[in-house]
């Protein structure tokens, strides 16, 4: 009998893990895929760029239609909202675009309904032009409202959305404003790192006020957003985005029981399975993933979890449906992130100073200044990296950068050196590439290594010190 696949969610996890599932699989499964909007396989980190008009449409976020889905033998049905999951009867209900709704029953089930922007019980939140940017309808939306000509925008929150989509509203020129209640820009980094992309935004000519909340949103008698109450004050606003991060979309499954943890996110095993159901699988933004450093399980929605994550999905229903062992696992992450803001670019891999005292680990850290090139080549950039190692080991724990072009994509060396479990003294003697234009004799990354080497003390000599 053939194996009956039903995914909730066609974007990257929900799409990765039905192609992997009927590649390897082939005609001994069938698959379902219900998707509520009218896209799949999108690139939803695109959208602040399509918005910002560096990508000109929604279209070329797309890497596969439903109908290139469709050829390769995955029935997607677009316009289908999943309302309910029944786990003891396999099956689930299904509403379409007409709002009639039908039970389908399934043998494998995967739930990628991803993430959704946290939007807070304020009055006024409801209004139009107040936007909160995940989907591409989101961006379709955003974008008929800037056709409004909005001379002055409003964003709340500064996570890497509230810091994206600023940077799309000062593009098309609009006086900008970033309200957030912490103490400095962008939570992903330390405080003092968040202080130099305060100072760069500032510089730009975008306001930023930190320590402030919104309160309220005032509305006209068309109910279009005018304004924002804030606890520093009232702001003017012709649009505001909400930036204050997402949580994952898991009603579903926690309404039908199925165990949920940080920020909502479905609670999972190495195989994507959802802990203690052997028929249902969750991937990309609605799930937890591992962090290698802690151990902990954490909300990390990003685009590059949820493609590997839906391809080991896929891949443990293929071998379900074919009566393999699955060997495919998702070893994890060490939260590794990159963005940027007009030309300054912020970096971070593993814990920061909250994260370290939250574990228990006990850090020493080091900020070093550095350039992205050799210091006497044409077009160097300043950068700051900051390190943190453990020091009962000395085993590089988290890394942060700022700075301008050429500096954020350090951090994959540093995450390779997390991911590796490796010392501050393997970094600092790491074989990393070196010419004049593309960066120092000693990389910023070695540079910030060897002085977190002098606070922890030398394992080895070194004449230069």
């Amino acid at each position: 009998m053939t194996h009956r696949l039903l995914v909730i969610g066609g974007d990257a996890a929900g799409m990765s893990a039905a192609a992997t599932a009927k590649r390897r699989a082939g005609d001994a499964v069938a698959i379902t895929v219900f998707e509520r909007s009218s896209w799949t396989s999108y690139s939803a980190c695109g959208i602040p760029y399509w918005v910002g008009g560096s990508v000109t449409s929604g279209e070329e976020l797309v890497t596969r239609t439903p109908e290139g889905h469709r050829e390769r033998g995955i029935d997607v049905q677009t316009g289908s909202t999943v309302t309910s999951l029944d786990t003891a009867n396999r099956s689930i209900v299904v509403r379409d675009a007409r709002g009639a709704s039908s039970v389908h029953e399934y043998d494998s089930l995967l739930i990628a309904t991803g993430a959704e922007p946290i939007r807070p019980d304020l009055p006024g939140i409801d209004g139009n032009g107040i936007h909160g940017i995940q989907t591409l309808d989101d961006g379709a939306e955003m974008l008929g409202t800037l056709a409004r000509k909005p001379r002055r925008a409003v964003v709340v929150g500064s996570g890497y959305i509230g810091l994206e989509m600023a940077e799309a509203c000062f593009k098309r020129g609009i006086e900008t404003t970033v309200v957030d209640r912490g103490k400095t820009p962008l939570h992903m980094v330390d405080a003092e790192l968040g202080e130099l992309v305060r100072a760069a935004m500032t510089g730009m000519g975008i306001t930023v006020m930190s320590g402030t909340e919104a309160v309220s949103f005032d509305l006209d008698e068309g109910h279009w957003v005018t304004g924002v109450e804030t606890t520093g004050g009232h702001l003017a606003a012709d649009i505001v985005v909400l930036g204050l991060g997402v949580h994952a979309r898991s009603r579903l499954a926690s309404d039908a029981g199925l165990r949920v943890g940080d920020r909502d996110g479905i609670e999972v095993d190495d195989y994507q399975r959802v802990v203690g159901h052997d028929d249902i699988w969750a991937a990309g933004d609605c799930c937890l993933s591992r962090d290698r450093i802690t151990g902990s399980l954490l909300h990390m929605p990003l685009g590059t979890h949820a493609n590997k994550q839906g391809l080991v999905a896929g891949s443990a229903i293929a071998s379900r449906a074919t009566g393999r062992r699955p060997t495919l696992t998702f070893p994890g992450v060490v939260r590794t992130a990159v963005t940027k803001v007009c030309d300054i670019e912020i970096a971070r891999t593993g814990l920061g100073d909250r994260d370290a005292r939250a574990a228990g680990i006990d850090v020493a850290s080091a900020t070093v200044k550095a350039t992205t090139k050799a210091g006497y080549f044409p077009g160097t950039e300043p950068m700051t990296v900051k390190m943190l190692a453990e020091r009962t080991n000395r085993r590089v724990v988290g890394v942060q950068i700022v700075g301008r072009s050429g500096s954020a994509l350090r951090i994959d060396t540093a995450a390779m050196a997390l991911w590796s479990g490796m010392t501050v003294d393997d970094l600092a003697m790491t074989d990393l590439a070196y010419a004049p234009p593309f960066s120092p004799v000693w990389d910023p990354v070695q540079v910030a290594a060897r002085a977190l080497i002098r606070e922890l003390g030398h394992r080895f000599s070194d004449p230069s010190d």
